[in-house]
């Protein structure tokens, strides 16, 4: 630590499962200064550590009845501090020396986990200080210096690969996120359920950083009639019509999707809108683009099902999604895209 700085580079590759599945690994840095024994402090209102509030937060994580962030964070640590805690960090570093460390980005790109980082820090050591120069969903350039922590070092170190780690994750969901996005408008892009076990709050937080929005957040909070629901329960109408006698027994009032994956499908779903009483909210069209010999995608069948369908219920487009088709299927008129 005697030296005027040391670099920390992302070396392992952190899958993120993004809306599009897409995998994303954007390196951020870690930067210590020289040791320092007397921190100048600064003011107290710009030093004072309070847990974060999530109101005051410019993108807010999405709301679950039973998912503990903060022991996602205990959790993270104690994975890594094991039964002994850092002992390359005990064996070196003196107890009382306090550092600089600034956050570095490495790679262009939207950066995501700022609030999360801030919460490691915080559950490691109250007494460190973070200020950050960006916020969660801003761009940040290579080489950008972004924000820094000070006060024991024995901490920070302790602290920032697994802050790093949720950051780096984050960062790269909600960059390609953006990505999508952007490229899909009009339509709006959806996350699903395929998340890294025990991370969906940390993904789907980061989808919404990068521009996209949540799909349900489980089993729990919404009636998703799949291929295999509609396969059990004998065709596409009597699931419809299981799902609406379940609902109204129960007084639950959940948005309803039906999967279609054919156009004789999607006819039945509206004529039994047509004659019934119905939840149903949303119809995907699964697999309605199709890949071509060349490349290219033909959504043909998309239009023609999101044509039909008309403004009645609400349309997401599933399958076949990627960074090189998404725009053509943007352009059908369905109002959410997903993988």
């Amino acid at each position: 630590m005697d030296s005027a700085s040391r670099c920390f580079s992302l070396q392992n590759s952190c899958n993120a499962s993004s809306a599009t599945g897409i995998l994303y690994d954007p390196p951020l840095g870690f930067r210590f200064r020289s040791p320092i024994r007397n921190i100048v402090r600064m003011s107290a209102t710009q030093t004072e550590n309070t847990r974060i509030s999530f109101e005051s937060l410019p993108i807010k994580p999405p709301s679950h009845p039973t998912y503990d962030l903060s022991g996602i964070i205990k959790s993270a640590l104690s994975e890594d501090a094991g039964d002994r805690g850092d002992v390359t960090c005990l064996a070196t570093i003196p107890s009382d020396m306090e550092v600089e460390a600034h956050f570095l980005a490495k790679e262009n790109g939207i950066i995501a986990g700022i609030s999360l980082a801030e919460m490691v820090f915080h559950e490691v050591d109250p007494s460190l200080k973070v200020e950050w120069s960006q916020k969660d969903g801003d761009s940040v350039h290579k080489g950008l210096d972004f924000g820094k922590v000070y006060g024991r070092a024995h901490s920070i170190v302790v602290a920032e690969r697994v802050a790093l780690n949720f950051m780096q994750r984050m960062s790269g969901v909600a960059t390609l996120t953006k990505a999508m996005a952007d490229l899909a408008s009009p339509a709006r892009i959806l996350e699903t359920r395929k998340t890294a076990p025990g991370l969906r709050l940390v993904d789907k937080w980061a989808v919404l950083i990068g521009g996209g929005r949540n799909h349900r957040m489980g089993l729990f909070d919404m009636v998703m009639i799949k291929d295999n629901h509609i396969s059990i329960a004998g065709g596409i109408t009597n699931a419809l019509k299981s799902v609406d006698l379940y609902l109204e027994q129960r007084n639950l009032q959940l948005e309803v999707e039906v999967e279609t994956r054919t156009i004789e499908e999607v006819d039945k779903v509206l004529d039994y809108a047509s004659q019934t009483k119905t939840s149903l909210t949303r119809i995907m069209l699964d697999n309605m683009v199709v890949p071509l010999p060349n490349g290219d995608v033909d959504v043909t069948m998309l239009e023609q099902a999101v044509n039909l369908i008309g403004r009645r219920f609400e349309t997401e487009a599933s399958g076949n999604v990627t960074l090189e088709t998404v725009h053509k299927i943007g352009q059908t008129g369905v109002d959410y895209i997903s993988r």
